[in-house]
């Protein structure tokens, strides 16, 4: 993997409005910051090679060097990643009580983990009135205060750039696909650094097609809603096209058409929809509003699960086999889109002097991807 530095980043990420926010150049530094969803460099650096490039999720990516480093085998562009077992899962006796989202999976396992010591602190994003705000959180009775899903790009791992910091060893990240990919750039040690140290020891992917600008949104609910009063948002799966604004009160509908025109660029060249570089993934189960979908990867992530599941956090069933199939044709068709509005855009394996890949992913896997039915795929 080859490192560029600050200037290059502004220029393949910044100018070309790439930039999901995602936080992973915040707090390495005093240079870049997040206000409100939007990340920018403040004053001018000039070193050649730096992490802010290094993690950043939109410039560069080489998904074989990625696959390499935590399967130990090439990218092959499945549909769902590498995986154990897909369960349905939600919170058990033990996070009884909790306002979550769906099944309270991710709160579970991250109390679960907490409490058992598997981790010291976990990155999770939390809310400052409507704006999406990351925050380490070290006690297992805080972890549900951030639960509900936020719909909002977030720079969720300046946390984890924090927590770095202030010298934590063993941390739990809960993030979206591209915050899992982020941190998991940085986990290969990209500039190969002799005292390198992983500090992730647990990664929670969460399911993502897309997130939405918070400059745009906040001004949009507000027309909608008076913005204090509200809990909580959900997006049911299709066909539904509209966002639901819980106030406590009464649920407001907000169509998807007034939504859409506030999706980031940067989701449309993104290819991963259930956060395949993750120790376990959580989404929801189309048509089961109470449970998760909840996606085991890695060793680690499936003893964790075992583990939680006998102490009374977790409960698990088996899923649907329609359901998985609808799964397996919504990430195939994300990663098809991704990889076609790459290409389009000259994103995808670049080859031309002085300029620079968002993708890099071996032709012969990208020929196959395109070529392919997802619902085919899928039945396969």
């Amino acid at each position: 993997m080859h490192v560029f530095g600050s200037s290059e980043l502004l220029e393949d990420v910044h100018q070309k409005d790439l930039c999901i926010g995602c936080g992973g150049c915040v707090n390495l530094c005093p240079y870049f910051k997040n206000h409100r969803g939007k990340t920018t460099m403040l004053f001018p650096c000039t070193l050649a090679e730096g992490r802010c490039n290094a993690y950043c999720p939109k410039v560069e990516v080489n998904l074989d060097e990625l696959s390499l480093s935590l399967w130990n085998k090439p990218y092959d562009g499945s549909p769902l990643g590498v995986y154990k077992e897909i369960l349905a899962a939600r919170s058990g006796k033990k996070m009884a009580g909790g306002a979550y989202q769906a099944g309270g999976t991710v709160s579970a396992l991250i109390t679960f983990a907490l409490k058992t010591k598997r981790i010291d602190v976990a990155v999770l994003t939390d809310r400052k009135e409507l704006v999406p705000v990351p925050k380490l959180v070290t006690q297992p009775e805080d972890v549900v205060k951030c639960a509900g899903s936020k719909f909002m790009a977030s720079p969720t791992l300046a946390a984890l750039n924090q927590g770095v910091k202030e010298g934590y060893g063993r941390i739990g990240v809960v993030g979206t696909p591209c915050q899992v990919m982020s941190a998991t750039q940085m986990r290969c040690n990209p500039l190969n650094t002799e005292d390198f140290h992983d500090p992730v020891e647990l990664m929670v992917g969460l399911f993502c097609t897309w997130a939405v600008d918070t400059r745009g949104l906040i001004p949009l609910l507000s027309e909608c809603v008076d913005s204090a009063c509200i809990m909580g948002m959900d997006m049911p799966p299709p066909p539904s096209e509209i966002m639901i604004i819980n106030t406590g009160e009464s649920n407001v509908e907000i169509p998807l058409d007034r939504i859409r025109p506030l999706i980031p660029k940067a989701c449309s060249i993104c290819p991963d929809m259930t956060s395949e570089w993750a120790d376990v993934s959580v989404g929801v189960v189309e048509g089961k509003s109470d449970w998760n979908t909840l996606i085991v990867r890695t060793d680690k992530g499936a003893d964790l699960v075992n583990a939680a599941r006998k102490a009374g956090y977790l409960v698990t069933d088996k899923m649907p086999e329609e359901n998985l199939q609808h799964l397996c044709v919504a990430a195939a068709g994300k990663k098809k889109r991704a990889l076609s509005a790459a290409k389009e855009k000259g994103l995808l394996n670049t080859q031309q002097e002085g300029q620079r890949a968002a993708l890099r992913i071996r032709e012969d896997v990208v020929e196959k991807i395109l070529a392919e039915d997802v619902e085919e795929v899928c039945r396969t």
